[in-house]
């Protein structure tokens, strides 16, 4: 797994990169958010993985412009903060995971192996602070969803990818694909990870405690 780090604080990317060889191969670093996107450019690593607080060009930024040019790129989010309003721009700029980052090196390898393999994932603790901020605030009344329509986006939800849950249901991949598609359609969302963020707020799937 090829990998690109980027942190506005060299002693931390250096640090993590020497933690996650040889497991992951750490192919560049950078300590902004233009050299970021330089880098993913020149090392088209499987996975970016990134602050959301860089100078020079934000996290958000480097990703909106990482999904545009470099599709097959993926990118991670390996942040300080568990804000909601973060974790939801991280999504909304094509962000494929966010972490925080007291998440153990075994949390971040396995993180980016997940987001590498197409799937989306972010930390159990950051889940919860949504949960958290979300208690007071009424719950919209869900769009009417099939029953086959709910396990698929529960499935999703918790990381599986199609294949996986293409097995778990029986059924196509490609009836799977059809199933994500009409579920972000009718919930209005753009992408897998939003369905993520959808299920969480909606305690359709059990966290960790």
């Amino acid at each position: 797994m090829r990998v690109v780090l980027a942190d506005r604080r060299e002693l931390f990317y250096r640090g993590l990169a020497g933690l996650l060889e040889p497991e992951v191969a750490v192919v560049g670093q950078a300590t902004d958010g233009l050299g970021a996107f330089e880098q993913a450019q020149l090392c088209l690593p499987d996975v970016l993985l990134m602050d959301t607080d860089l100078p020079v060009l934000t996290g958000f930024e480097v990703c909106a412009r990482v999904k545009e040019a470099l599709p097959n790129v993926r990118v991670l989010m390996l942040s300080d903060s568990g804000a909601e309003a973060d974790l939801i721009a991280s999504v909304r700029a094509g962000a494929s995971g966010y972490l925080l980052k007291d998440s153990s090196v075994r949390e971040v390898i396995d993180a980016v192996n997940v987001v590498a393999n197409g799937q989306s994932l972010f930390s159990a603790a950051v889940a919860i602070t949504m949960l958290e901020q979300s208690q007071a605030e009424p719950s919209p009344a869900l769009p009417q969803l099939t029953d086959r329509e709910m396990q698929v986006l529960r499935l999703v939800a918790t990381g599986g990818a199609n294949r996986d849950i293409a097995r778990d249901l029986f059924i196509s991949e490609n009836t799977v694909k059809n199933h994500v598609r009409n579920i972000l359609e009718k919930l209005r969302l753009h992408s897998r990870m939003e369905a993520v963020l959808y299920a969480v707020r909606q305690k359709l799937v059990e966290l960790p405690s």
